[in-house]
């Protein structure tokens, strides 16, 4: 056998081998959740625990605190394809594993985490980074490829930290679940309007095991709504990301409460996809078919939200657009609005 052909057969018996680990830990991981997911029958839904300690909470470092902080070198592990955005899944020294987004929702996710976090509802641990560097990337990424620097770098990136033995379960439903017509439940979905995540769909929303929380001493399913990058632009999908998704025009010039009943509030949240849409029937459909979260929420249970967050400080409103890498004349023009919107919650 000539040595070209020994190689090339070697390169095939590798390609299998990898192939054949590939799918026994894709098999494994299966098993695994299989058995977590048993486990967790009865585990208690866990959607909201009370921010004691939400005029001290810092804004700035988020859910992670400082402690959690990305820092080091950044070694390239696999690209996440899932989702509209370019996710690459990288390991920094310590071994801890991020997914780093690049695109239009790595500030505006920054920013709705850290409220969705002092709210007392759970977030991912995200961080913003102006800049990172990746080693070991492929010389051609599927997605982000035009977003790479000649050295391997890039910008303006949210970095959402892999939590070790917080397993996700499934997805849970906004119609269906162990929350429905809570204070809890609804203040939620106010929140949602607060920030403008028109998103709101249930496939962006997790089922999560958390094995010590700090409150109680056993485990918990925590009931999570992820991929918060819709957010902080328009009120309902608009096909063009500069301004649908943190555009503080647009998030400035969009209406918030739509209508207020002697008992019940409407929100602008999640709205109407522009009209242009319609030409994507399926993506239009999925978007109309969610409105009904922003619409005829208790008006106490809105007001209720709306006082809990009333409590953060000018300061701490401002920390959390600091840490999306705003400038300063967006961070004024961001918090501003915000605050405002949350006075008219706490008001009604």
């Amino acid at each position: 056998m000539t040595l070209s052909k020994s190689l090339t057969a070697l390169g095939t018996s590798l390609l299998l081998l990898s192939v054949l680990a590939s799918a026994a830990d894709k098999a494994d991981k299966e098993r695994k959740k299989e058995k977590l997911a048993a486990e967790s029958g009865s585990y208690p839904p866990v959607l909201w625990t009370e921010p004691a300690d939400i005029r001290s909470r810092d804004l700035f470092a988020g859910p992670g605190g400082n402690e959690h902080q990305p820092h080091g070198t950044f070694i390239f592990e696999e690209e996440d394809l899932n989702g509209t955005n370019p996710k690459i899944v990288v390991r920094d020294e310590d071994g801890v594993r991020w997914k780093v987004k690049l695109g239009a929702e790595a500030q505006p996710e920054t920013v709705a985490t850290r409220i969705v976090w002092a709210a007392g509802y759970y977030a991912d641990e995200d961080y913003f980074l102006p800049e990172i560097q990746i080693n070991g990337l492929p010389d051609h990424l599927k997605r982000g490829q035009g977003q790479r620097g000649p050295d391997g770098s890039f910008t303006n990136v949210r970095m959402k930290r892999y939590l070790k033995g917080e397993d996700k379960l499934e997805t849970w439903s906004w119609k269906d679940n162990p929350f429905t017509g809570t204070k809890e439940l609804n203040g939620l979905r106010t929140v949602m309007a607060l920030v403008n995540n028109w998103d709101c769909e249930d496939k962006n929303n997790a089922v999560l095991v958390e094995p010590k929380p700090a409150f109680t001493d056993h485990p918990v399913k925590i009931y999570e709504v992820r991929d918060l990058g819709a957010s902080f632009g328009t009120t309902g999908l608009n096909g063009n990301h500069k301004v649908d998704k943190g555009n503080l025009k647009s998030f400035d010039d969009s209406r918030f409460i739509t209508k207020t009943g002697s008992d019940y509030v409407d929100f602008g949240d999640p709205g109407r996809p522009a009209m242009k849409v319609i030409f994507n029937v399926p993506e239009y459909v999925t978007r109309m078919h969610i409105q009904w979260i922003g619409q005829h929420v208790p008006r106490q249970d809105a007001r209720w939200i709306g006082q809990v967050l009333m409590q953060l400080s000018p300061d701490q409103v401002r920390d959390a657009f600091r840490a999306a890498g705003y400038d300063n004349l967006q961070i004024d023009g961001y918090s501003t609005a915000l605050r405002e919107r949350i006075a008219q919650l706490a008001g009604l």
